[in-house]
Formats: structure tokens, sequence, C-alpha cells
């Protein structure tokens, strides 16, 4: 009953909303939708009202905030209203607010963020000086030149590329973080794609797709660490059963991240089998033939009040400097020339 009122809520903000915002409707309509269920989950478990179910009141308060964190960076983003990088800090901003929600906005909190996302940003920055010294050394041999013959002699052509491409990353995810297989690997990789006539923002998100498996299998699976971090150590009581439960292990982490793996190579499949999935942002470029083209330039002297016509008139053939012609009755006498009009007053002068 929850999701069937907040979907109805959702489709009327969007009817609504869609004379006003157009194509963002929809996700401001669903956004409209979920605050009104949050809300009411809020009220009706602070006043007792019981109207939700337990299992309901909880689900909703608890999901959506992680959710509206998720929308702050990708939601943004799609509505056109932040850059990337104004997504990360609007996510930033967003994970600032929920722990002073949950009253854990310490000063050590904050001071051990920081302290991550220096070392983060320098680790980065240290990659990228690396990689980029490997670079110039790696060029100066040609042995880009040596990777790109490589590259494009495979066997399949465009499709065998693309195969043996996604398997080489795919294997170089085990080993390399996503760091190091964007600055050092896909730089490789671009010139070839570009002599094979690859679209190379295609061909950039069908590597960020495979290279987002390198967090979810070890030894470099930063989600699997993450979800390390939190998950349980040792036995422990649940709160709400009063059970006993059992620590998860490090196997049963590996073993549960085969499936999204799966998932992950399964997309890479679908990207390259149906590239319109990505290549929809070209659209359909609308052929223009010159010849129809006409331009319309304002007339002088029209009904409509406007400009005064005009019509450029014809100089016909260049002026002749040779002998004039004979004038009859004078034949045999030197030909004299012809006196010049008299100057035509009633029209302003003529300075060509």
């Amino acid at each position: 009953i929850a999701l069937a009122v907040c979907g109805g809520i959702g489709y009327g903000a969007h009817v609504l909303l869609s004379p006003t915002q157009g194509a963002n409707a929809d996700i401001l309509g669903g956004v409209v939708g979920v605050l009104v269920i949050y809300v009411f989950a809020i009220i009706d478990k602070a006043m007792n009202l019981n109207i939700m179910s337990r299992l309901a009141q909880q689900v909703i308060i608890v999901l959506i905030p992680p959710l509206a964190l998720v929308f702050l960076v990708l939601g943004t983003i799609f509505l056109g209203i932040a850059t990337p990088t104004e997504g990360g800090a609007m996510g930033a901003v967003g994970a600032l607010i929920l722990a002073g929600f949950k009253g854990r906005l310490r000063m050590d909190v904050i001071t051990g963020a920081l302290m991550s996302t220096t070392r983060l940003s320098a680790f980065v920055m240290f990659i990228l000086l690396g990689a980029r010294v490997f670079s110039l050394t790696f060029y100066g041999v040609n042995g880009h030149v040596w990777v790109e013959h490589l590259l494009t002699s495979l066997p399949g052509g465009e499709v065998g590329f693309l195969i043996a491409v996604n398997f080489l990353v795919f294997f170089l995810a085990f080993f390399l973080d996503f760091f190091e297989l964007a600055f050092i690997i896909v730089p490789l990789l671009a010139p070839a794609a570009t002599a094979m006539g690859i679209d190379l923002i295609w061909f950039g998100v069908l590597l960020g797709v495979n290279m987002q498996t390198s967090f979810m299998h070890p030894p470099f699976g930063f989600a699997l660490f993450f979800l390390r971090s939190v998950a349980a150590r040792v036995p422990y009581l649940d709160r709400v059963t009063g059970k006993k439960i059992q620590p998860i292990t490090t196997g049963q982490i590996y073993w549960g991240a085969v499936p999204f793996v799966g998932i992950q190579l399964l997309m890479v499949a679908l990207v390259i089998i149906f590239p319109g999935m990505v290549m929809h942002y070209k659209g359909n470029a609308q052929a223009v033939d010159p010849n129809t083209i006409q331009i319309d330039i304002p007339g002088f002297g029209d009904q409509g009040g406007g400009m005064p016509s005009f019509e450029v008139p014809s100089l016909g053939a260049p002026p002749s400097f040779g002998t004039p012609p004979a004038i009859p009755g004078q034949e045999g006498q030197p030909a004299q020339p012809a006196a010049p009009p008299p100057p035509d007053l009633s029209q302003p002068p003529s300075f060509n």
C-alpha cells in the first residue's frame, strides 16, 4: 500500500510538473512521492498512529536517507543541475547532513575524513605523475605505435579488437586499481580505437563498465574491503530478535561478489551488442541540402511598412576603349567624341 501511494503521488506530481519541467518531470515527480511517503512514515512512527506496519516504517525510514544521498550525486547530474565533480561535492554535503542528523558529526570524524581524503588525493596525484613519466618514456621509444599496430592487427577486425581489449582490461583489473587502468592502459588503447573508427565516448563507457569489476573481485576489490570493514567479525546478539548471529567471513564476502561480477560482464556484452544504449546521445543528424537554402532580405518600400525595396542594376558588358564608331554622314572624317549628357540633378550623385 505504501508503494502504491508513493507511486500515485509521484505520478500526480509528474502530471502537474510536466508543463513547466519537461523531461525532468518524471524524476521530480518520483522525488515528491518519496518525500511525502517518508514524512508520513516519520509522523506515523512518532505519533504511534500505526497506520503502517512496523516493517514498512523501518524500511522507509532506514532506506530513503541513503537513497537521497545517491540522488544528490546522480540525480543532480541527470537533471543537469551539477557536473560530475559538483555532484561529488553534493554527495559530500549530503553525507555531512546525514551524519549530523544521526548525531555522529564529531570533530574526530571530520578530521579522519579530511585525512583520508588527503591521502587518497595524494595517492591519485602520484599515480598520475608516475603514469605520465611512464607514458613519455614509452612514447619516446615508439611503444605506442607498436601497441597500436598490434591491436589493429588482431584477427576479427573491430569485434576481435573489442573482445581482446575487454579480456585484457578484466585480467589487469585483478592486479591494477581503477586509477592505474585509467591513467596508463586507456591512453594506449584509445589511439587504436581511433584508427579503427570506434567512437571514443562509447569505447570509454565500455571500458568504464569493465573496469568497475575491479571494485568487486580480489585482490583490489575496494567494495569488498568496504564491506569487510563494516561486517561483523565476532558473534553478536541481534537487538530485535535476541538471537546470536554468527560473524561474516571474508570468504563469504568474496563468494557473494561473484554474481555482481557476472552482472558487470553481462553489461559489457550488452554494450557491445547494443551500442545504441550509449550512442543515443548523438541523435539523428538532419541532412541539409545547400541548394534549398534561401536567404530573405527585408524589402524596401513593401506594403508592410518595412524598408523600401531596390533592384541591383545590371552593369552589362565592360566599356570598350577602342576606336569609337563612325557618325553617319561623316564617313572618312575623324570621329568626334560625343558630348556627355547633362547631369541629372534630380538624383543624388554617384561616386562609383
